[in-house]
């Protein structure tokens, strides 16, 4: 478990992290089981963590007007999850983060997320780097969303995610891809046929 995020972390910073600088901030998180369906975060509830995934999967999902969800993030192992507009805004939450599978998690909270960044640089390097990544990530899904139609879409995130599309139910990709989900299957449909 710790590992997994040793690993996540050393690959981030590009450099090996000291033993005791992770035994330092291991002692910052603990651990917490989701069943199936279980929501990690709920909208309009307060953000108390985020998550580090060491087993199992979950998405993020905002509820519309109408009723209808669409998926904003997925979360397989060694990926972080939560409402970061509600974690550090300290509002409420405007996603759902929910377990698709029985999951595991080391959680951190805001005191103990602030706490590594202003006593551990190397964590305070870590966490800006997932964050300026994240952030450029979605600026790069938002131009795509508005100017590439939706079979380049997919086929570029079964290109950058094929874990995903083996895991992730498909109703669940084609709401993140902004599409319906009988167009995706008419897309994979076309896709197969071409191969």
């Amino acid at each position: 478990m710790l590992d997994l995020l040793k690993a996540n972390i050393e690959r981030t910073i590009s450099q090996p992290i000291p033993e005791g600088i992770c035994t330092a901030f291991s002692s910052l998180l603990f651990e917490k089981q989701f069943d199936k369906k279980d929501n990690l975060v709920e909208e309009g509830q307060l953000c108390k963590y985020i998550y580090f995934v060491t087993k199992g999967s979950c998405y993020s999902y905002i509820t519309d007007e109408k009723g209808d969800s669409h998926t904003i993030q997925f979360a397989l192992e060694g990926y972080w999850i939560s409402d970061l507009y509600a974690f550090f805004s300290e509002k409420k939450s405007i996603y759902t983060v929910a377990a698709l599978e029985p999951t595991k998690v080391l959680a951190l909270n805001r005191e103990q997320f602030q706490k590594a960044c202003d006593t551990m640089p190397i964590f305070d390097k870590y966490f800006r780097i997932l964050i300026q990544n994240a952030f450029v990530a979605l600026q790069y899904r938002l131009a795509k969303t508005n100017s590439a139609d939706a079979e380049h879409r997919y086929r570029e995130f079964s290109q950058l995610h094929p874990d995903f599309i083996q895991r992730m139910p498909q109703y669940l990709i084609a709401s993140y891809l902004g599409i319906k989900p009988p167009s995706l299957s008419r897309i994979r449909k076309d896709l197969a046929n071409k191969k």
